[in-house]
C-alpha cells in the first residue's frame, strides 16, 4: 500500500463526518440550498482561504535543507494559491452582498478554530503535517466543488460570476491532487507520514464543524 492508499483510508471516518453534514446532504441529494446558505459558505471559505498563503509559507521557512523538494512544492502551491480569497469576495459581491463587509469582519467559531489548528500545527508540532490540511480541502474540492456549483446556480438561478471560486477549485484541485499523491508517495520519515494522517483526521473533523455551523449562521441571518 501506497502512503497515499494508507492516507485516504484511515481517514475515511473522518470523511464520512464531513461529507455527512447536512446542508452537504441537502445540496447534492435533494438539490435545496438558500441563498444566505451560499453566502455563509462563501464568508467562511474567504475566512479560511485568506490564510493559505500565510500558511504556506510558514511551512516553507520551517522545512528543513533535507526536505528542499517539499519546499519547491509548497512554492509551487503558493504560486496557485495567491489571490484565490480575492476570488471569493468577487463571488459575494455578484450575490449582492457588500464584499468589504465580509473582509473586515470575523469568522465563525468552527472556522476560526480550524484555522488556528492549522497554524499550531505547522508552528508546534510538524510543518509537514500541513500537507494533512491541503489533502482535505483539494480532495473536497474536486468531489463537492463542480457539482455543487452547478446544482446552485440552478437552484438559486444567480450568474456564472458567482462561481469562481467553486467551479475553478473543482478542475484545478484534480490536477492539484495528482500532484499531492506524487509528493505523498515520495515521504521516507514515518513520523511525517503519522503526523499527516493524524492532521487529516483533524481538518476532516474541523471542516465538517464548518459546513455544520454554516446552517445556523444562515438560519440567523435570514431571521
Amino acid at each position: 500500500m501506497t502512503f497515499f492508499d494508507r492516507l485516504q483510508t484511515e481517514t475515511q471516518h473522518q470523511r464520512n463526518y464531513l461529507l455527512s453534514a447536512p446542508i452537504i446532504q441537502r445540496c447534492i441529494g435533494q438539490g435545496k440550498f438558500s441563498l444566505q446558505e451560499y453566502i455563509a459558505f462563501l464568508t467562511e471559505a474567504f475566512h479560511h482561504v485568506k490564510h493559505t498563503v500565510p500558511l504556506l509559507m510558514a511551512v516553507g521557512s520551517r522545512l528543513p535543507a533535507e526536505k528542499e523538494s517539499y519546499r519547491e512544492a509548497i512554492a509551487e502551491y503558493i504560486e496557485e494559491e495567491l489571490g484565490h480569497q480575492e476570488w471569493i469576495l468577487n463571488d459575494i459581491a455578484a450575490c449582492g452582498i457588500d464584499k468589504d463587509t465580509v473582509r473586515h469582519g470575523r469568522p465563525n467559531a468552527a472556522t476560526e478554530l480550524m484555522v488556528a489548528y492549522a497554524y499550531d500545527t505547522v508552528m508546534r508540532n510538524n510543518p509537514m503535517a500541513f500537507f494533512g490540511m491541503v489533502f482535505v480541502l483539494e480532495g473536497t474540492s474536486i468531489n463537492l466543488a463542480s457539482q455543487a456549483a452547478d446544482i446552485i446556480q440552478q437552484h438559486l438561478g444567480l450568474p456564472n460570476k458567482a462561481f469562481s471560486y467553486l467551479r475553478s477549485h473543482g478542475s484545478l484541485d484534480q490536477e492539484h491532487m495528482v500532484f499531492f499523491a506524487k509528493l505523498m508517495n515520495g515521504l521516507v520519515e514515518q513520523k511525517d507520514m503519522d503526523d499527516i494522517v493524524h492532521a487529516a483526521k483533524m481538518f476532516f473533523t474541523l471542516y465538517g464543524n464548518i459546513f455544520r455551523s454554516i446552517e445556523q449562521t444562515a438560519i440567523a441571518q435570514a431571521a
